[in-house]
């Protein structure tokens, strides 16, 4: 018998090769095998992507700098753990669009009239969150490196690195929170508003222990942070805006403002004439 992975002669009595270390498979696949890999791999405590989701809460500069010094095998390197972040981000998708339809609702955090613009931005964002996740990596690293321009301590591709594995242990957290908070009837507005903070949190928690700063010295580059990134956002609103007026998608959003007000003119008259 020869191991299939690398075509090693084996022995009856090897349980895994003494070339590759493969584990050898001598039986068929079945549901039982099925869910006693399923068991190894993900929920075993010594696995790599248990370990590497606990210690980047508990020890975030063992994952990520470790992997920047060249650890390779004791966490989930930096791109497979972002596959699984995208995969866990698309279930959340699917389960919230398949069975709770009703968490999307965003009309308690949204302006009157405002709805409809509001739903077709979160269609799309759902649509393209793979690709918006990706780019937010290189612009948030990009940011980063404005903030601690005079910190020479990374350089752009290893913050590459850095928001890479922040930004997926972010993605996997709200997609837990998310699902769990949609078997409640929790809109994802108002997770929102616990689930921003949280990545604000974290991100600061990671870089004060990746750049050894002092709590002020975090907060202060925190604040500054969020300034670029407002500015950016500001510039790429008025961009988005032009945009939208020159296509008329502006003057639908106004016109159904308006019919919102009409509405509540006309209800409101209608109950003071009755009472």
């Amino acid at each position: 018998m020869d191991c299939k992975n690398c075509r090693t002669p084996l022995l009856e009595s090897h349980f895994f090769c003494p070339n590759c270390g493969g584990k050898i498979i001598r039986k068929r696949i079945n549901f039982r095998n099925l869910l006693t890999d399923f068991s190894a791999q993900f929920l075993n405590y010594d696995n790599k992507f248990l370990q590497t989701f606990i210690a980047l809460f508990s020890r975030p500069n063992d994952v990520i700098g470790g992997y920047l010094q060249g650890v390779r095998k004791k966490y989930v390197n930096v791109i497979g753990y972002f596959a699984i972040a995208l995969t866990l981000s698309g279930l959340q998708i699917f389960l919230l669009n398949k069975f709770f339809p009703e968490v999307l609702d965003l009309s308690s955090v949204t302006t009157k009239g405002t709805e409809e613009f509001s739903k077709k931005n979160l269609e799309f964002i759902n649509e393209y969150q793979s690709l918006i996740m990706m780019l937010y990596v290189p612009l948030y690293a990009f940011l980063a490196k404005l903030v601690f321009w005079r910190n020479k301590k990374f350089n752009y591709a290893e913050l590459l690195v850095v928001f890479t594995y922040i930004l997926s242990q972010i993605s996997i957290i709200s997609s837990v929170i998310t699902i769990g908070c949609a078997f409640f009837g929790v809109s994802i507005g108002s997770m929102a508003l616990f689930l921003i903070p949280m990545q604000i949190i974290y991100s600061g928690y990671c870089l004060k222990h990746l750049y050894g700063l002092s709590m002020e010295g975090i907060l202060l580059r925190t604040l500054l942070f969020f300034l670029i990134l407002g500015i950016f956002f500001v510039i790429t609103s008025v961009i988005a805006g032009v945009i939208m007026y020159n296509s008329g998608a502006f003057k639908e959003v106004i016109e159904a403002q308006r019919a919102a007000q009409n509405v509540s003119y006309t209800a409101s008259s209608v109950i003071n004439w009755t009472s």
